[in-house]
C-alpha cells in the first residue's frame, strides 16, 4: 500500500509538470489572472432547512446560483468521514478515515479511538506518517505554488483533514492553529478565542472574522475552504427543528451573508468562484439499543473492552477475523428490527454482494479498504416517520438526532456553485457527490487530476465546458438470506454515470 502510495504522488508530480506548460479545456488558461474558490460547508445541513424564512441569505443565493438536485453525502454519513473526502477527492475505500470513531490497533488495541487532532497525529505516527493514503487539495495546491487555507469552527480533527499537511497554507479552528508560528498573530488580529462558556454561536462569528481577514483578499490564498459546525451541534443535542436549532440556522446564515457583504465591499464578487455544500443530513433518533450491549448482551463479545471484537461507531473488527463469529455477529444484526444495512467484505473482487449471504460488500459503498476496514459494516434501519416539528426521516440509532446512516435523509444533501466560471441558474439532475469538490476546483485550475481521485470534475456547471457530461441511470442490488425465523432482504439504490457510482440510500425487509 505504501509503494503503490509513493508510486501514485511521483506520477501526480510528473503529470503536474507537464500541465503547467498547457491550459485544460475545462478551467482557466495558465497565463490568466486565477478568480478564488470559496469552499464553504454548513454543516449538518439538510437541504429543506434552506428557505427563505430559516436562511434568507443562502435562500436568496440558491435562487441565482447553479444547483445539483442529486447531491451525495459519502457513507457512512459522518463529519470525518466526508472532510477526508472532499479534501482528497476519494471515497474512505481509497483515503483510508472510516468514521468519526477508528480503529487503528497500534494506538490502541482493545477500543476505538475518536478522532481529534491530538488523536490524528498518533495515528500518522503509527502509520509511517500517513494519515490519508490520498492525495489531497492542499496538496496538490502546494505542488503547484499556490496555497490553501482551511476556517473551521467545528472539531480540531475534521479541520486538520481538510489539509492535513498544511504545508505553505493554514488552518484555522477555535482550538488549532496551524501552523503554529501563526497563532500570535492571528490571535493579536482576529481576538481571543470565545470561551465554551461564552455564547455559544461566537465561534462561527470568529471563524468567519479569520475568513474575512485572510481569505477574502485579492492577494489571499487561491482556496479558502469555511467550515460553521452549526447546524449540526444544536440539532444533535435539541433536535431537528427545535427552536434551538433554528436559531443556530439564523446565525450560520447571518454569517454567510457577511462573507457575501464582504466579497460585494472589497470588488471580489466577480472574482470567487462559491461552492456550498454539507457533509450530511439529519434524522431524528429514536432507537434504544447500543451495539456493544448488545453483543455482550447476545455472548458474542465478552466485555466493553475486550478485543475479541472491536467495535468502532457501526464497524466491527472481529479478532484474527474469526470466520465463524463473523457470521454468528451476522446472524444476529439480521434478527433485530433496529438494525438497517449490514455489510461485509465482497463475496468476489468487486462484486457488490458480501461473502455472507444477506450481507451487501464493503465495495459497494466505497468503504473495502485494503489494510483498515473491518470485517462489518452496520447501519441502523430508518423510515420516513417526520418528527414534532414536521421534519421526515427517523433512525433507530439511541440519541435525539443524528447521522451516520445510509438513509437519504442523510445522504442526499444540497450542493451550489456560482462566479464566474460557473453556469447560473443551472439545475443538474446528475448525480454528483462530496468527493467531486476537488477534482472540480483542480479543473477551474486546470491541474491534473491525480488518478487515485475517486471523483470527477462536475463539467456539467463550468462555462467552459465542451461536451455533454451524459446519462445517468438507477442500479437495484438486492440480497437476501432465509433463517427459521422468517428472512432479512436487503436493497441498495445507486445511480451510475459512466465510470462513476454513487450510493443512494439502502433499505431492509424482514418477514416473519
Amino acid at each position: 500500500m505504501k509503494k503503490h502510495f509513493v508510486e501514485s504522488l511521483i506520477a501526480f508530480c510528473l503529470t503536474l509538470v507537464a500541465a503547467s506548460l498547457s491550459s485544460n479545456a475545462y478551467g482557466q488558461s495558465s497565463k490568466s489572472v486565477k478568480n478564488k474558490t470559496l469552499i464553504f460547508f454548513f454543516d449538518g445541513l439538510r437541504p429543506d432547512y434552506i428557505t427563505a424564512g430559516l436562511m434568507p441569505n443562502l435562500y436568496a443565493f440558491k435562487q441565482k446560483a447553479s444547483v445539483g438536485t442529486h447531491h451525495h453525502s459519502v457513507f457512512p454519513t459522518v463529519t470525518r468521514v466526508n472532510s477526508a473526502s472532499y479534501a482528497t477527492g476519494s471515497y474512505p475505500s481509497t483515503h483510508g478515515i472510516l468514521g468519526n470513531s477508528i480503529y487503528f490497533p497500534a494506538v490502541n488495541k482493545s477500543k476505538a479511538i475518536g478522532t481529534t487532532y491530538e488523536e490524528l497525529i498518533k495515528v500518522q505516527q503509527t502509520e509511517s506518517n500517513q494519515l490519508l493514503t490520498a492525495v489531497s487539495l492542499g496538496e496538490v495546491l502546494q505542488s503547484a505554488g499556490e496555497k490553501m487555507m482551511v476556517f473551521s469552527s467545528g472539531t480540531t480533527g475534521q479541520a486538520f483533514l481538510q489539509n492535513h499537511k498544511v504545508g505553505n497554507g493554514a488552518i484555522i479552528n477555535p482550538e488549532l492553529i496551524l501552523p503554529e508560528s501563526l497563532k500570535s498573530q492571528v490571535l493579536a488580529e482576529i481576538g481571543q478565542v470565545p470561551q465554551k462558556g461564552d455564547n455559544y454561536f461566537a465561534k462561527h462569528k470568529w471563524v468567519i472574522d479569520a475568513l474575512i481577514k485572510y481569505g477574502l483578499k485579492h492577494n489571499g490564498p487561491l482556496v479558502s475552504a469555511a467550515w460553521l459546525s452549526d447546524p449540526d451541534g444544536s440539532a444533535h443535542k435539541y433536535g431537528i427543528g427545535s427552536d434551538q436549532a433554528v436559531s443556530a440556522l439564523s446565525f450560520v446564515d447571518q454569517q454567510f451573508g457577511r462573507v457575501l457583504d464582504s466579497l460585494q465591499a472589497r470588488d471580489l464578487s466577480s472574482k470567487f468562484n462559491i461552492i456550498i455544500s454539507t457533509d450530511h443530513g439529519f434524522v431524528t433518533q429514536k432507537g434504544k439499543q447500543n451495539l456493544t450491549d448488545f453483543l455482550i448482551g447476545k455472548g458474542l463479545k465478552s466485555g466493553k473492552e475486550s478485543d475479541d471484537v472491536v467495535i468502532a461507531e457501526g464497524a466491527f473488527y472481529v479478532k484474527d477475523h474469526n470466520e465463524e463469529n463473523i457470521r454468528k455477529i451476522v446472524a444476529a444484526l439480521h434478527q433485530e428490527n433496529w438494525v438497517g444495512a449490514v455489510f461485509t467484505k465482497p463475496k468476489t473482487k468487486a462484486s457488490m454482494k458480501g461473502w455472507i449471504d444477506g450481507t451487501l460488500s464493503f465495495d459497494a459503498v466505497h468503504y473495502n479498504h485494503p489494510k483498515r476496514s473491518g470485517d462489518i459494516l452496520v447501519a441502523s434501519n430508518w423510515n420516513d416517520d417526520a418528527n414534532d416539528k414536521g421534519y421526515a426521516g427517523t433512525d433507530f440509532t439511541t440519541g435525539v438526532a443524528g447521522h451516520g446512516g445510509s438513509s437519504p435523509y442523510e445522504i442526499n444533501i444540497a450542493l451550489m456553485v456560482w462566479g464566474p466560471d460557473f453556469k447560473s441558474g443551472y439545475k443538474d439532475v446528475l448525480p454528483t457527490s462530496n468527493i467531486d469538490i476537488t477534482p472540480t476546483v483542480l479543473g477551474l485550475y486546470s491541474l491534473p487530476v491525480p488518478t487515485q481521485m475517486d471523483g470527477r470534475i462536475m463539467t456539467e456547471f463550468l462555462k467552459k465546458t465542451k461536451k455533454e457530461v451524459g446519462k445517468s441511470r438507477k442500479e437495484t442490488v438486492v440480497t437476501e438470506v432465509k433463517y427459521p425465523w422468517g428472512s432479512y432482504k436487503l436493497s441498495l439504490d445507486m445511480s451510475i454515470l459512466g465510470q462513476y457510482r454513487y450510493f443512494n440510500y439502502s433499505k431492509v425487509e424482514r418477514s416473519r
